[in-house]
């Protein structure tokens, strides 16, 4: 039986606005409270204004005053489990940590599930912007 984090993220997908790409993606973040919060991508005929399905997740989280995450879901109609893009793991490092859990799932529900320092491990972190004056 699936996780209930795992079945949000694949509900999710079906959710997503992708009519250009046709390229369904869904999330789930559990925050360390076990709320879970959901994000499907939202395309944009300028491509650059669409927003993936894990930064809605984390931002509805931060929105509604979430500041701790155990893990995050990705689920996606690939072959392989889906990894999130390089924004994506910026975000997460940052709001979420280092340490998250990142579940990724395939279109036939096979999962791999990796630390987010091991997909971004030399994140650009807020310490780095402490020291501009120096």
């Amino acid at each position: 039986m699936k996780s209930k984090l795992i079945q949000a993220a694949i509900d999710s997908k079906e959710k997503a606005y992708a009519p250009y790409s046709k390229f369904n993606v869904g999330a789930a973040l559990l925050t360390t409270d076990n709320e879970i919060f959901t994000g499907a991508n939202v395309e944009n005929a300028s491509y650059s204004l669409t927003m993936c399905a894990e930064r809605i997740a984390v931002y509805k989280a931060v929105v509604a005053g979430k500041k701790k995450y155990k893990s995050v879901a990705i689920a996606g109609n690939t072959d392989e489990p889906l990894a999130p893009c390089g924004a994506c793991r910026q975000v997460l490092a940052e709001l979420c940590g280092s340490d998250l859990d990142v579940i990724m799932i395939s279109r036939t529900g096979d999962t791999k599930k990796v630390k987010l320092n091991e997909l971004l491990p030399y994140s650009f972190k807020s310490i780095h912007l402490k020291n501009n004056n120096e």
